[in-house]
């Protein structure tokens, strides 16, 4: 039995990103960098960053770790006071950094980032598109009145408004603003009530790829907006290209099929430019929405849940990107039609002309033949002419060696079956000629 070359890989690809256990009290912090462009692809940045070392392996070289591999898509590296993991993904990569302890006074006081080395997150390569903090506290006595209380919240994120619910069917509860704090951080509170280590760190994954996974998929709205203006154009245009199909007279044809092929390059375009775009952002959405429904959201008195305020802001944003996409294949559409359309009307009127042009032949052929006839009749005469001329000097040589013969009479008297012979000829020419043209095959070039 021969096992298929990618068996194990496609098996170890459900176990490629496993789930750390944390126990509470606990930081995390996690950031999502877009993958730079790789060295030769004419950008400078890109170039320069495969020239330097990989700023993980030379991290992990520096404490007496293992490097990573450079086909890794998972790296877990254990500090002694940190953990830092790596994920490589399609478009970026992500970076966890989570470490134990947390102050339930001040819980994004210190971030697990402050265990890094400084300057090491500046060696990334990479734009951040995404960056989480986020406090995991026990929910007990000693830390729940400092915590949870409505002042106590506020003053954690900023005085913003908030969101939360519990998750897990009542395992946890869930704080969180959706807002960019002065570091550029998201910030999550998950108050563990309870849950075992290995299930906070499900649900910390979770709520992480929630945000990440947002911003991945925002990445198709400022496209879906600036294609959504050369779409506005590009449909105004096809109406009044359509407009002037039913009434244009046939010397603005070219003009409307170079119109026309115009407009099909445009959008053909615009589908090209969007279309990767659009299609991960379906597939990042639909991981936002899988995420919620794995953390079970329930409803905290008067607090919106999370997943309820993304369907109300990202929910609509992902709409119109679809939409867009919508209208993009609408307008193809569209122009195919009207293109159809064009095409039909430039037969109809290439079918009118040739019709007129057959007319045109047919009359000429009709003057041919009553030429060719007119002309028949000529050279039956001219070849009579001239073969009775034979005959008479004929007549006359024969009446110069003495038979008694009246050149004139005779002269006269062959006219007759001399043309008559003359006419049969050039008829059965004729009608050789007609036979062998019918019994030629045609060339099949021209079928």
């Amino acid at each position: 039995m021969i096992d298929h070359p990618d068996r194990r890989a496609l098996h170890d690809e459900i176990h490629a990103r496993p789930r750390q256990a944390i126990a509470a009290p606990h930081r995390v912090s996690h950031i999502a960098l877009l993958r730079p462009p790789p060295a030769g692809s004419g950008n400078g940045a890109g170039a320069d960053a495969g020239n330097r070392p990989e700023p993980l392996a030379a991290l992990c070289a520096s404490h007496g770790l293992p490097v990573p591999a450079p086909g890794d898509t998972h790296f877990l590296a254990d500090f002694g006071t940190f953990r830092l993991k790596r994920e490589r993904h399609g478009e970026f990569d992500g970076y966890t950094v989570d470490a134990p302890g947390c102050d339930a006074g001040h819980p994004f006081g210190r971030k697990a980032l402050d265990e890094l080395p400084a300057g090491w997150l500046a060696s990334l390569p990479g734009e951040r598109i995404a960056a989480v903090h986020l406090a995991l506290l026990p929910k007990g006595d000693a830390s729940e009145p400092r915590v949870a209380g409505a002042d106590a919240l506020a003053q954690a994120f900023g005085g913003n408004e908030l969101c939360g619910a519990t998750i897990g069917d009542g395992a946890a509860r869930v704080y969180t603003d959706f807002r960019m704090h002065d570091d550029g951080f998201v910030r999550m509170l998950l108050l563990a009530v309870a849950m075992g280590d290995e299930r906070s760190g499900r649900e910390v994954q979770r709520l992480v790829e929630i945000e990440v996974y947002r911003m991945m998929a925002m990445l198709a709205f400022p496209l879906a907006r600036r294609t959504a203006v050369e779409l506005d154009a590009a449909e105004r245009s096809l109406g009044a290209l359509v407009g002037r199909l039913e009434g244009a007279p046939a010397s603005e044809e070219p003009e409307l099929l170079q119109e026309i092929t115009r407009l099909a390059a445009t959008v053909e375009r615009l589908s090209a430019t969007v279309g990767f775009r659009f299609g991960a952002a379906r597939a990042y959405h639909a991981i936002v929405r899988q995420r919620g429904e794995d953390l079970r959201f329930g409803r905290l008195t008067s607090l919106q849940t999370p997943i309820a305020f993304l369907e109300r802001r990202f929910d609509p944003a992902m709409a119109f990107c679809e939409s867009v996409g919508r209208r993009i294949d609408a307008a193809a559409e569209r122009i195919a039609r009207a293109s159809a359309l064009l095409r039909t009307r430039v037969d109809i009127e290439r079918e009118r002309h040739n019709q007129a042009l057959l007319s045109a032949m047919n009359r000429r052929a009709e003057l041919q033949l009553k030429l060719q006839q007119t002309v028949e009749g000529l050279s039956v005469a001219a070849i009579t002419y001239y073969a009775v001329g034979i005959v008479h000097y004929l007549l006359v040589a024969v009446h110069a060696g003495g038979i008694d013969v009246d050149v004139d009479v005779a002269t006269g008297v062959a006219v007759i079956p001399v043309a008559l012979v003359v006419a049969i000829g050039v008829r059965r020419i004729r009608e050789s000629v007609g036979r062998r043209l019918r019994e030629t095959p045609p060339d099949p070039r021209y079928d």
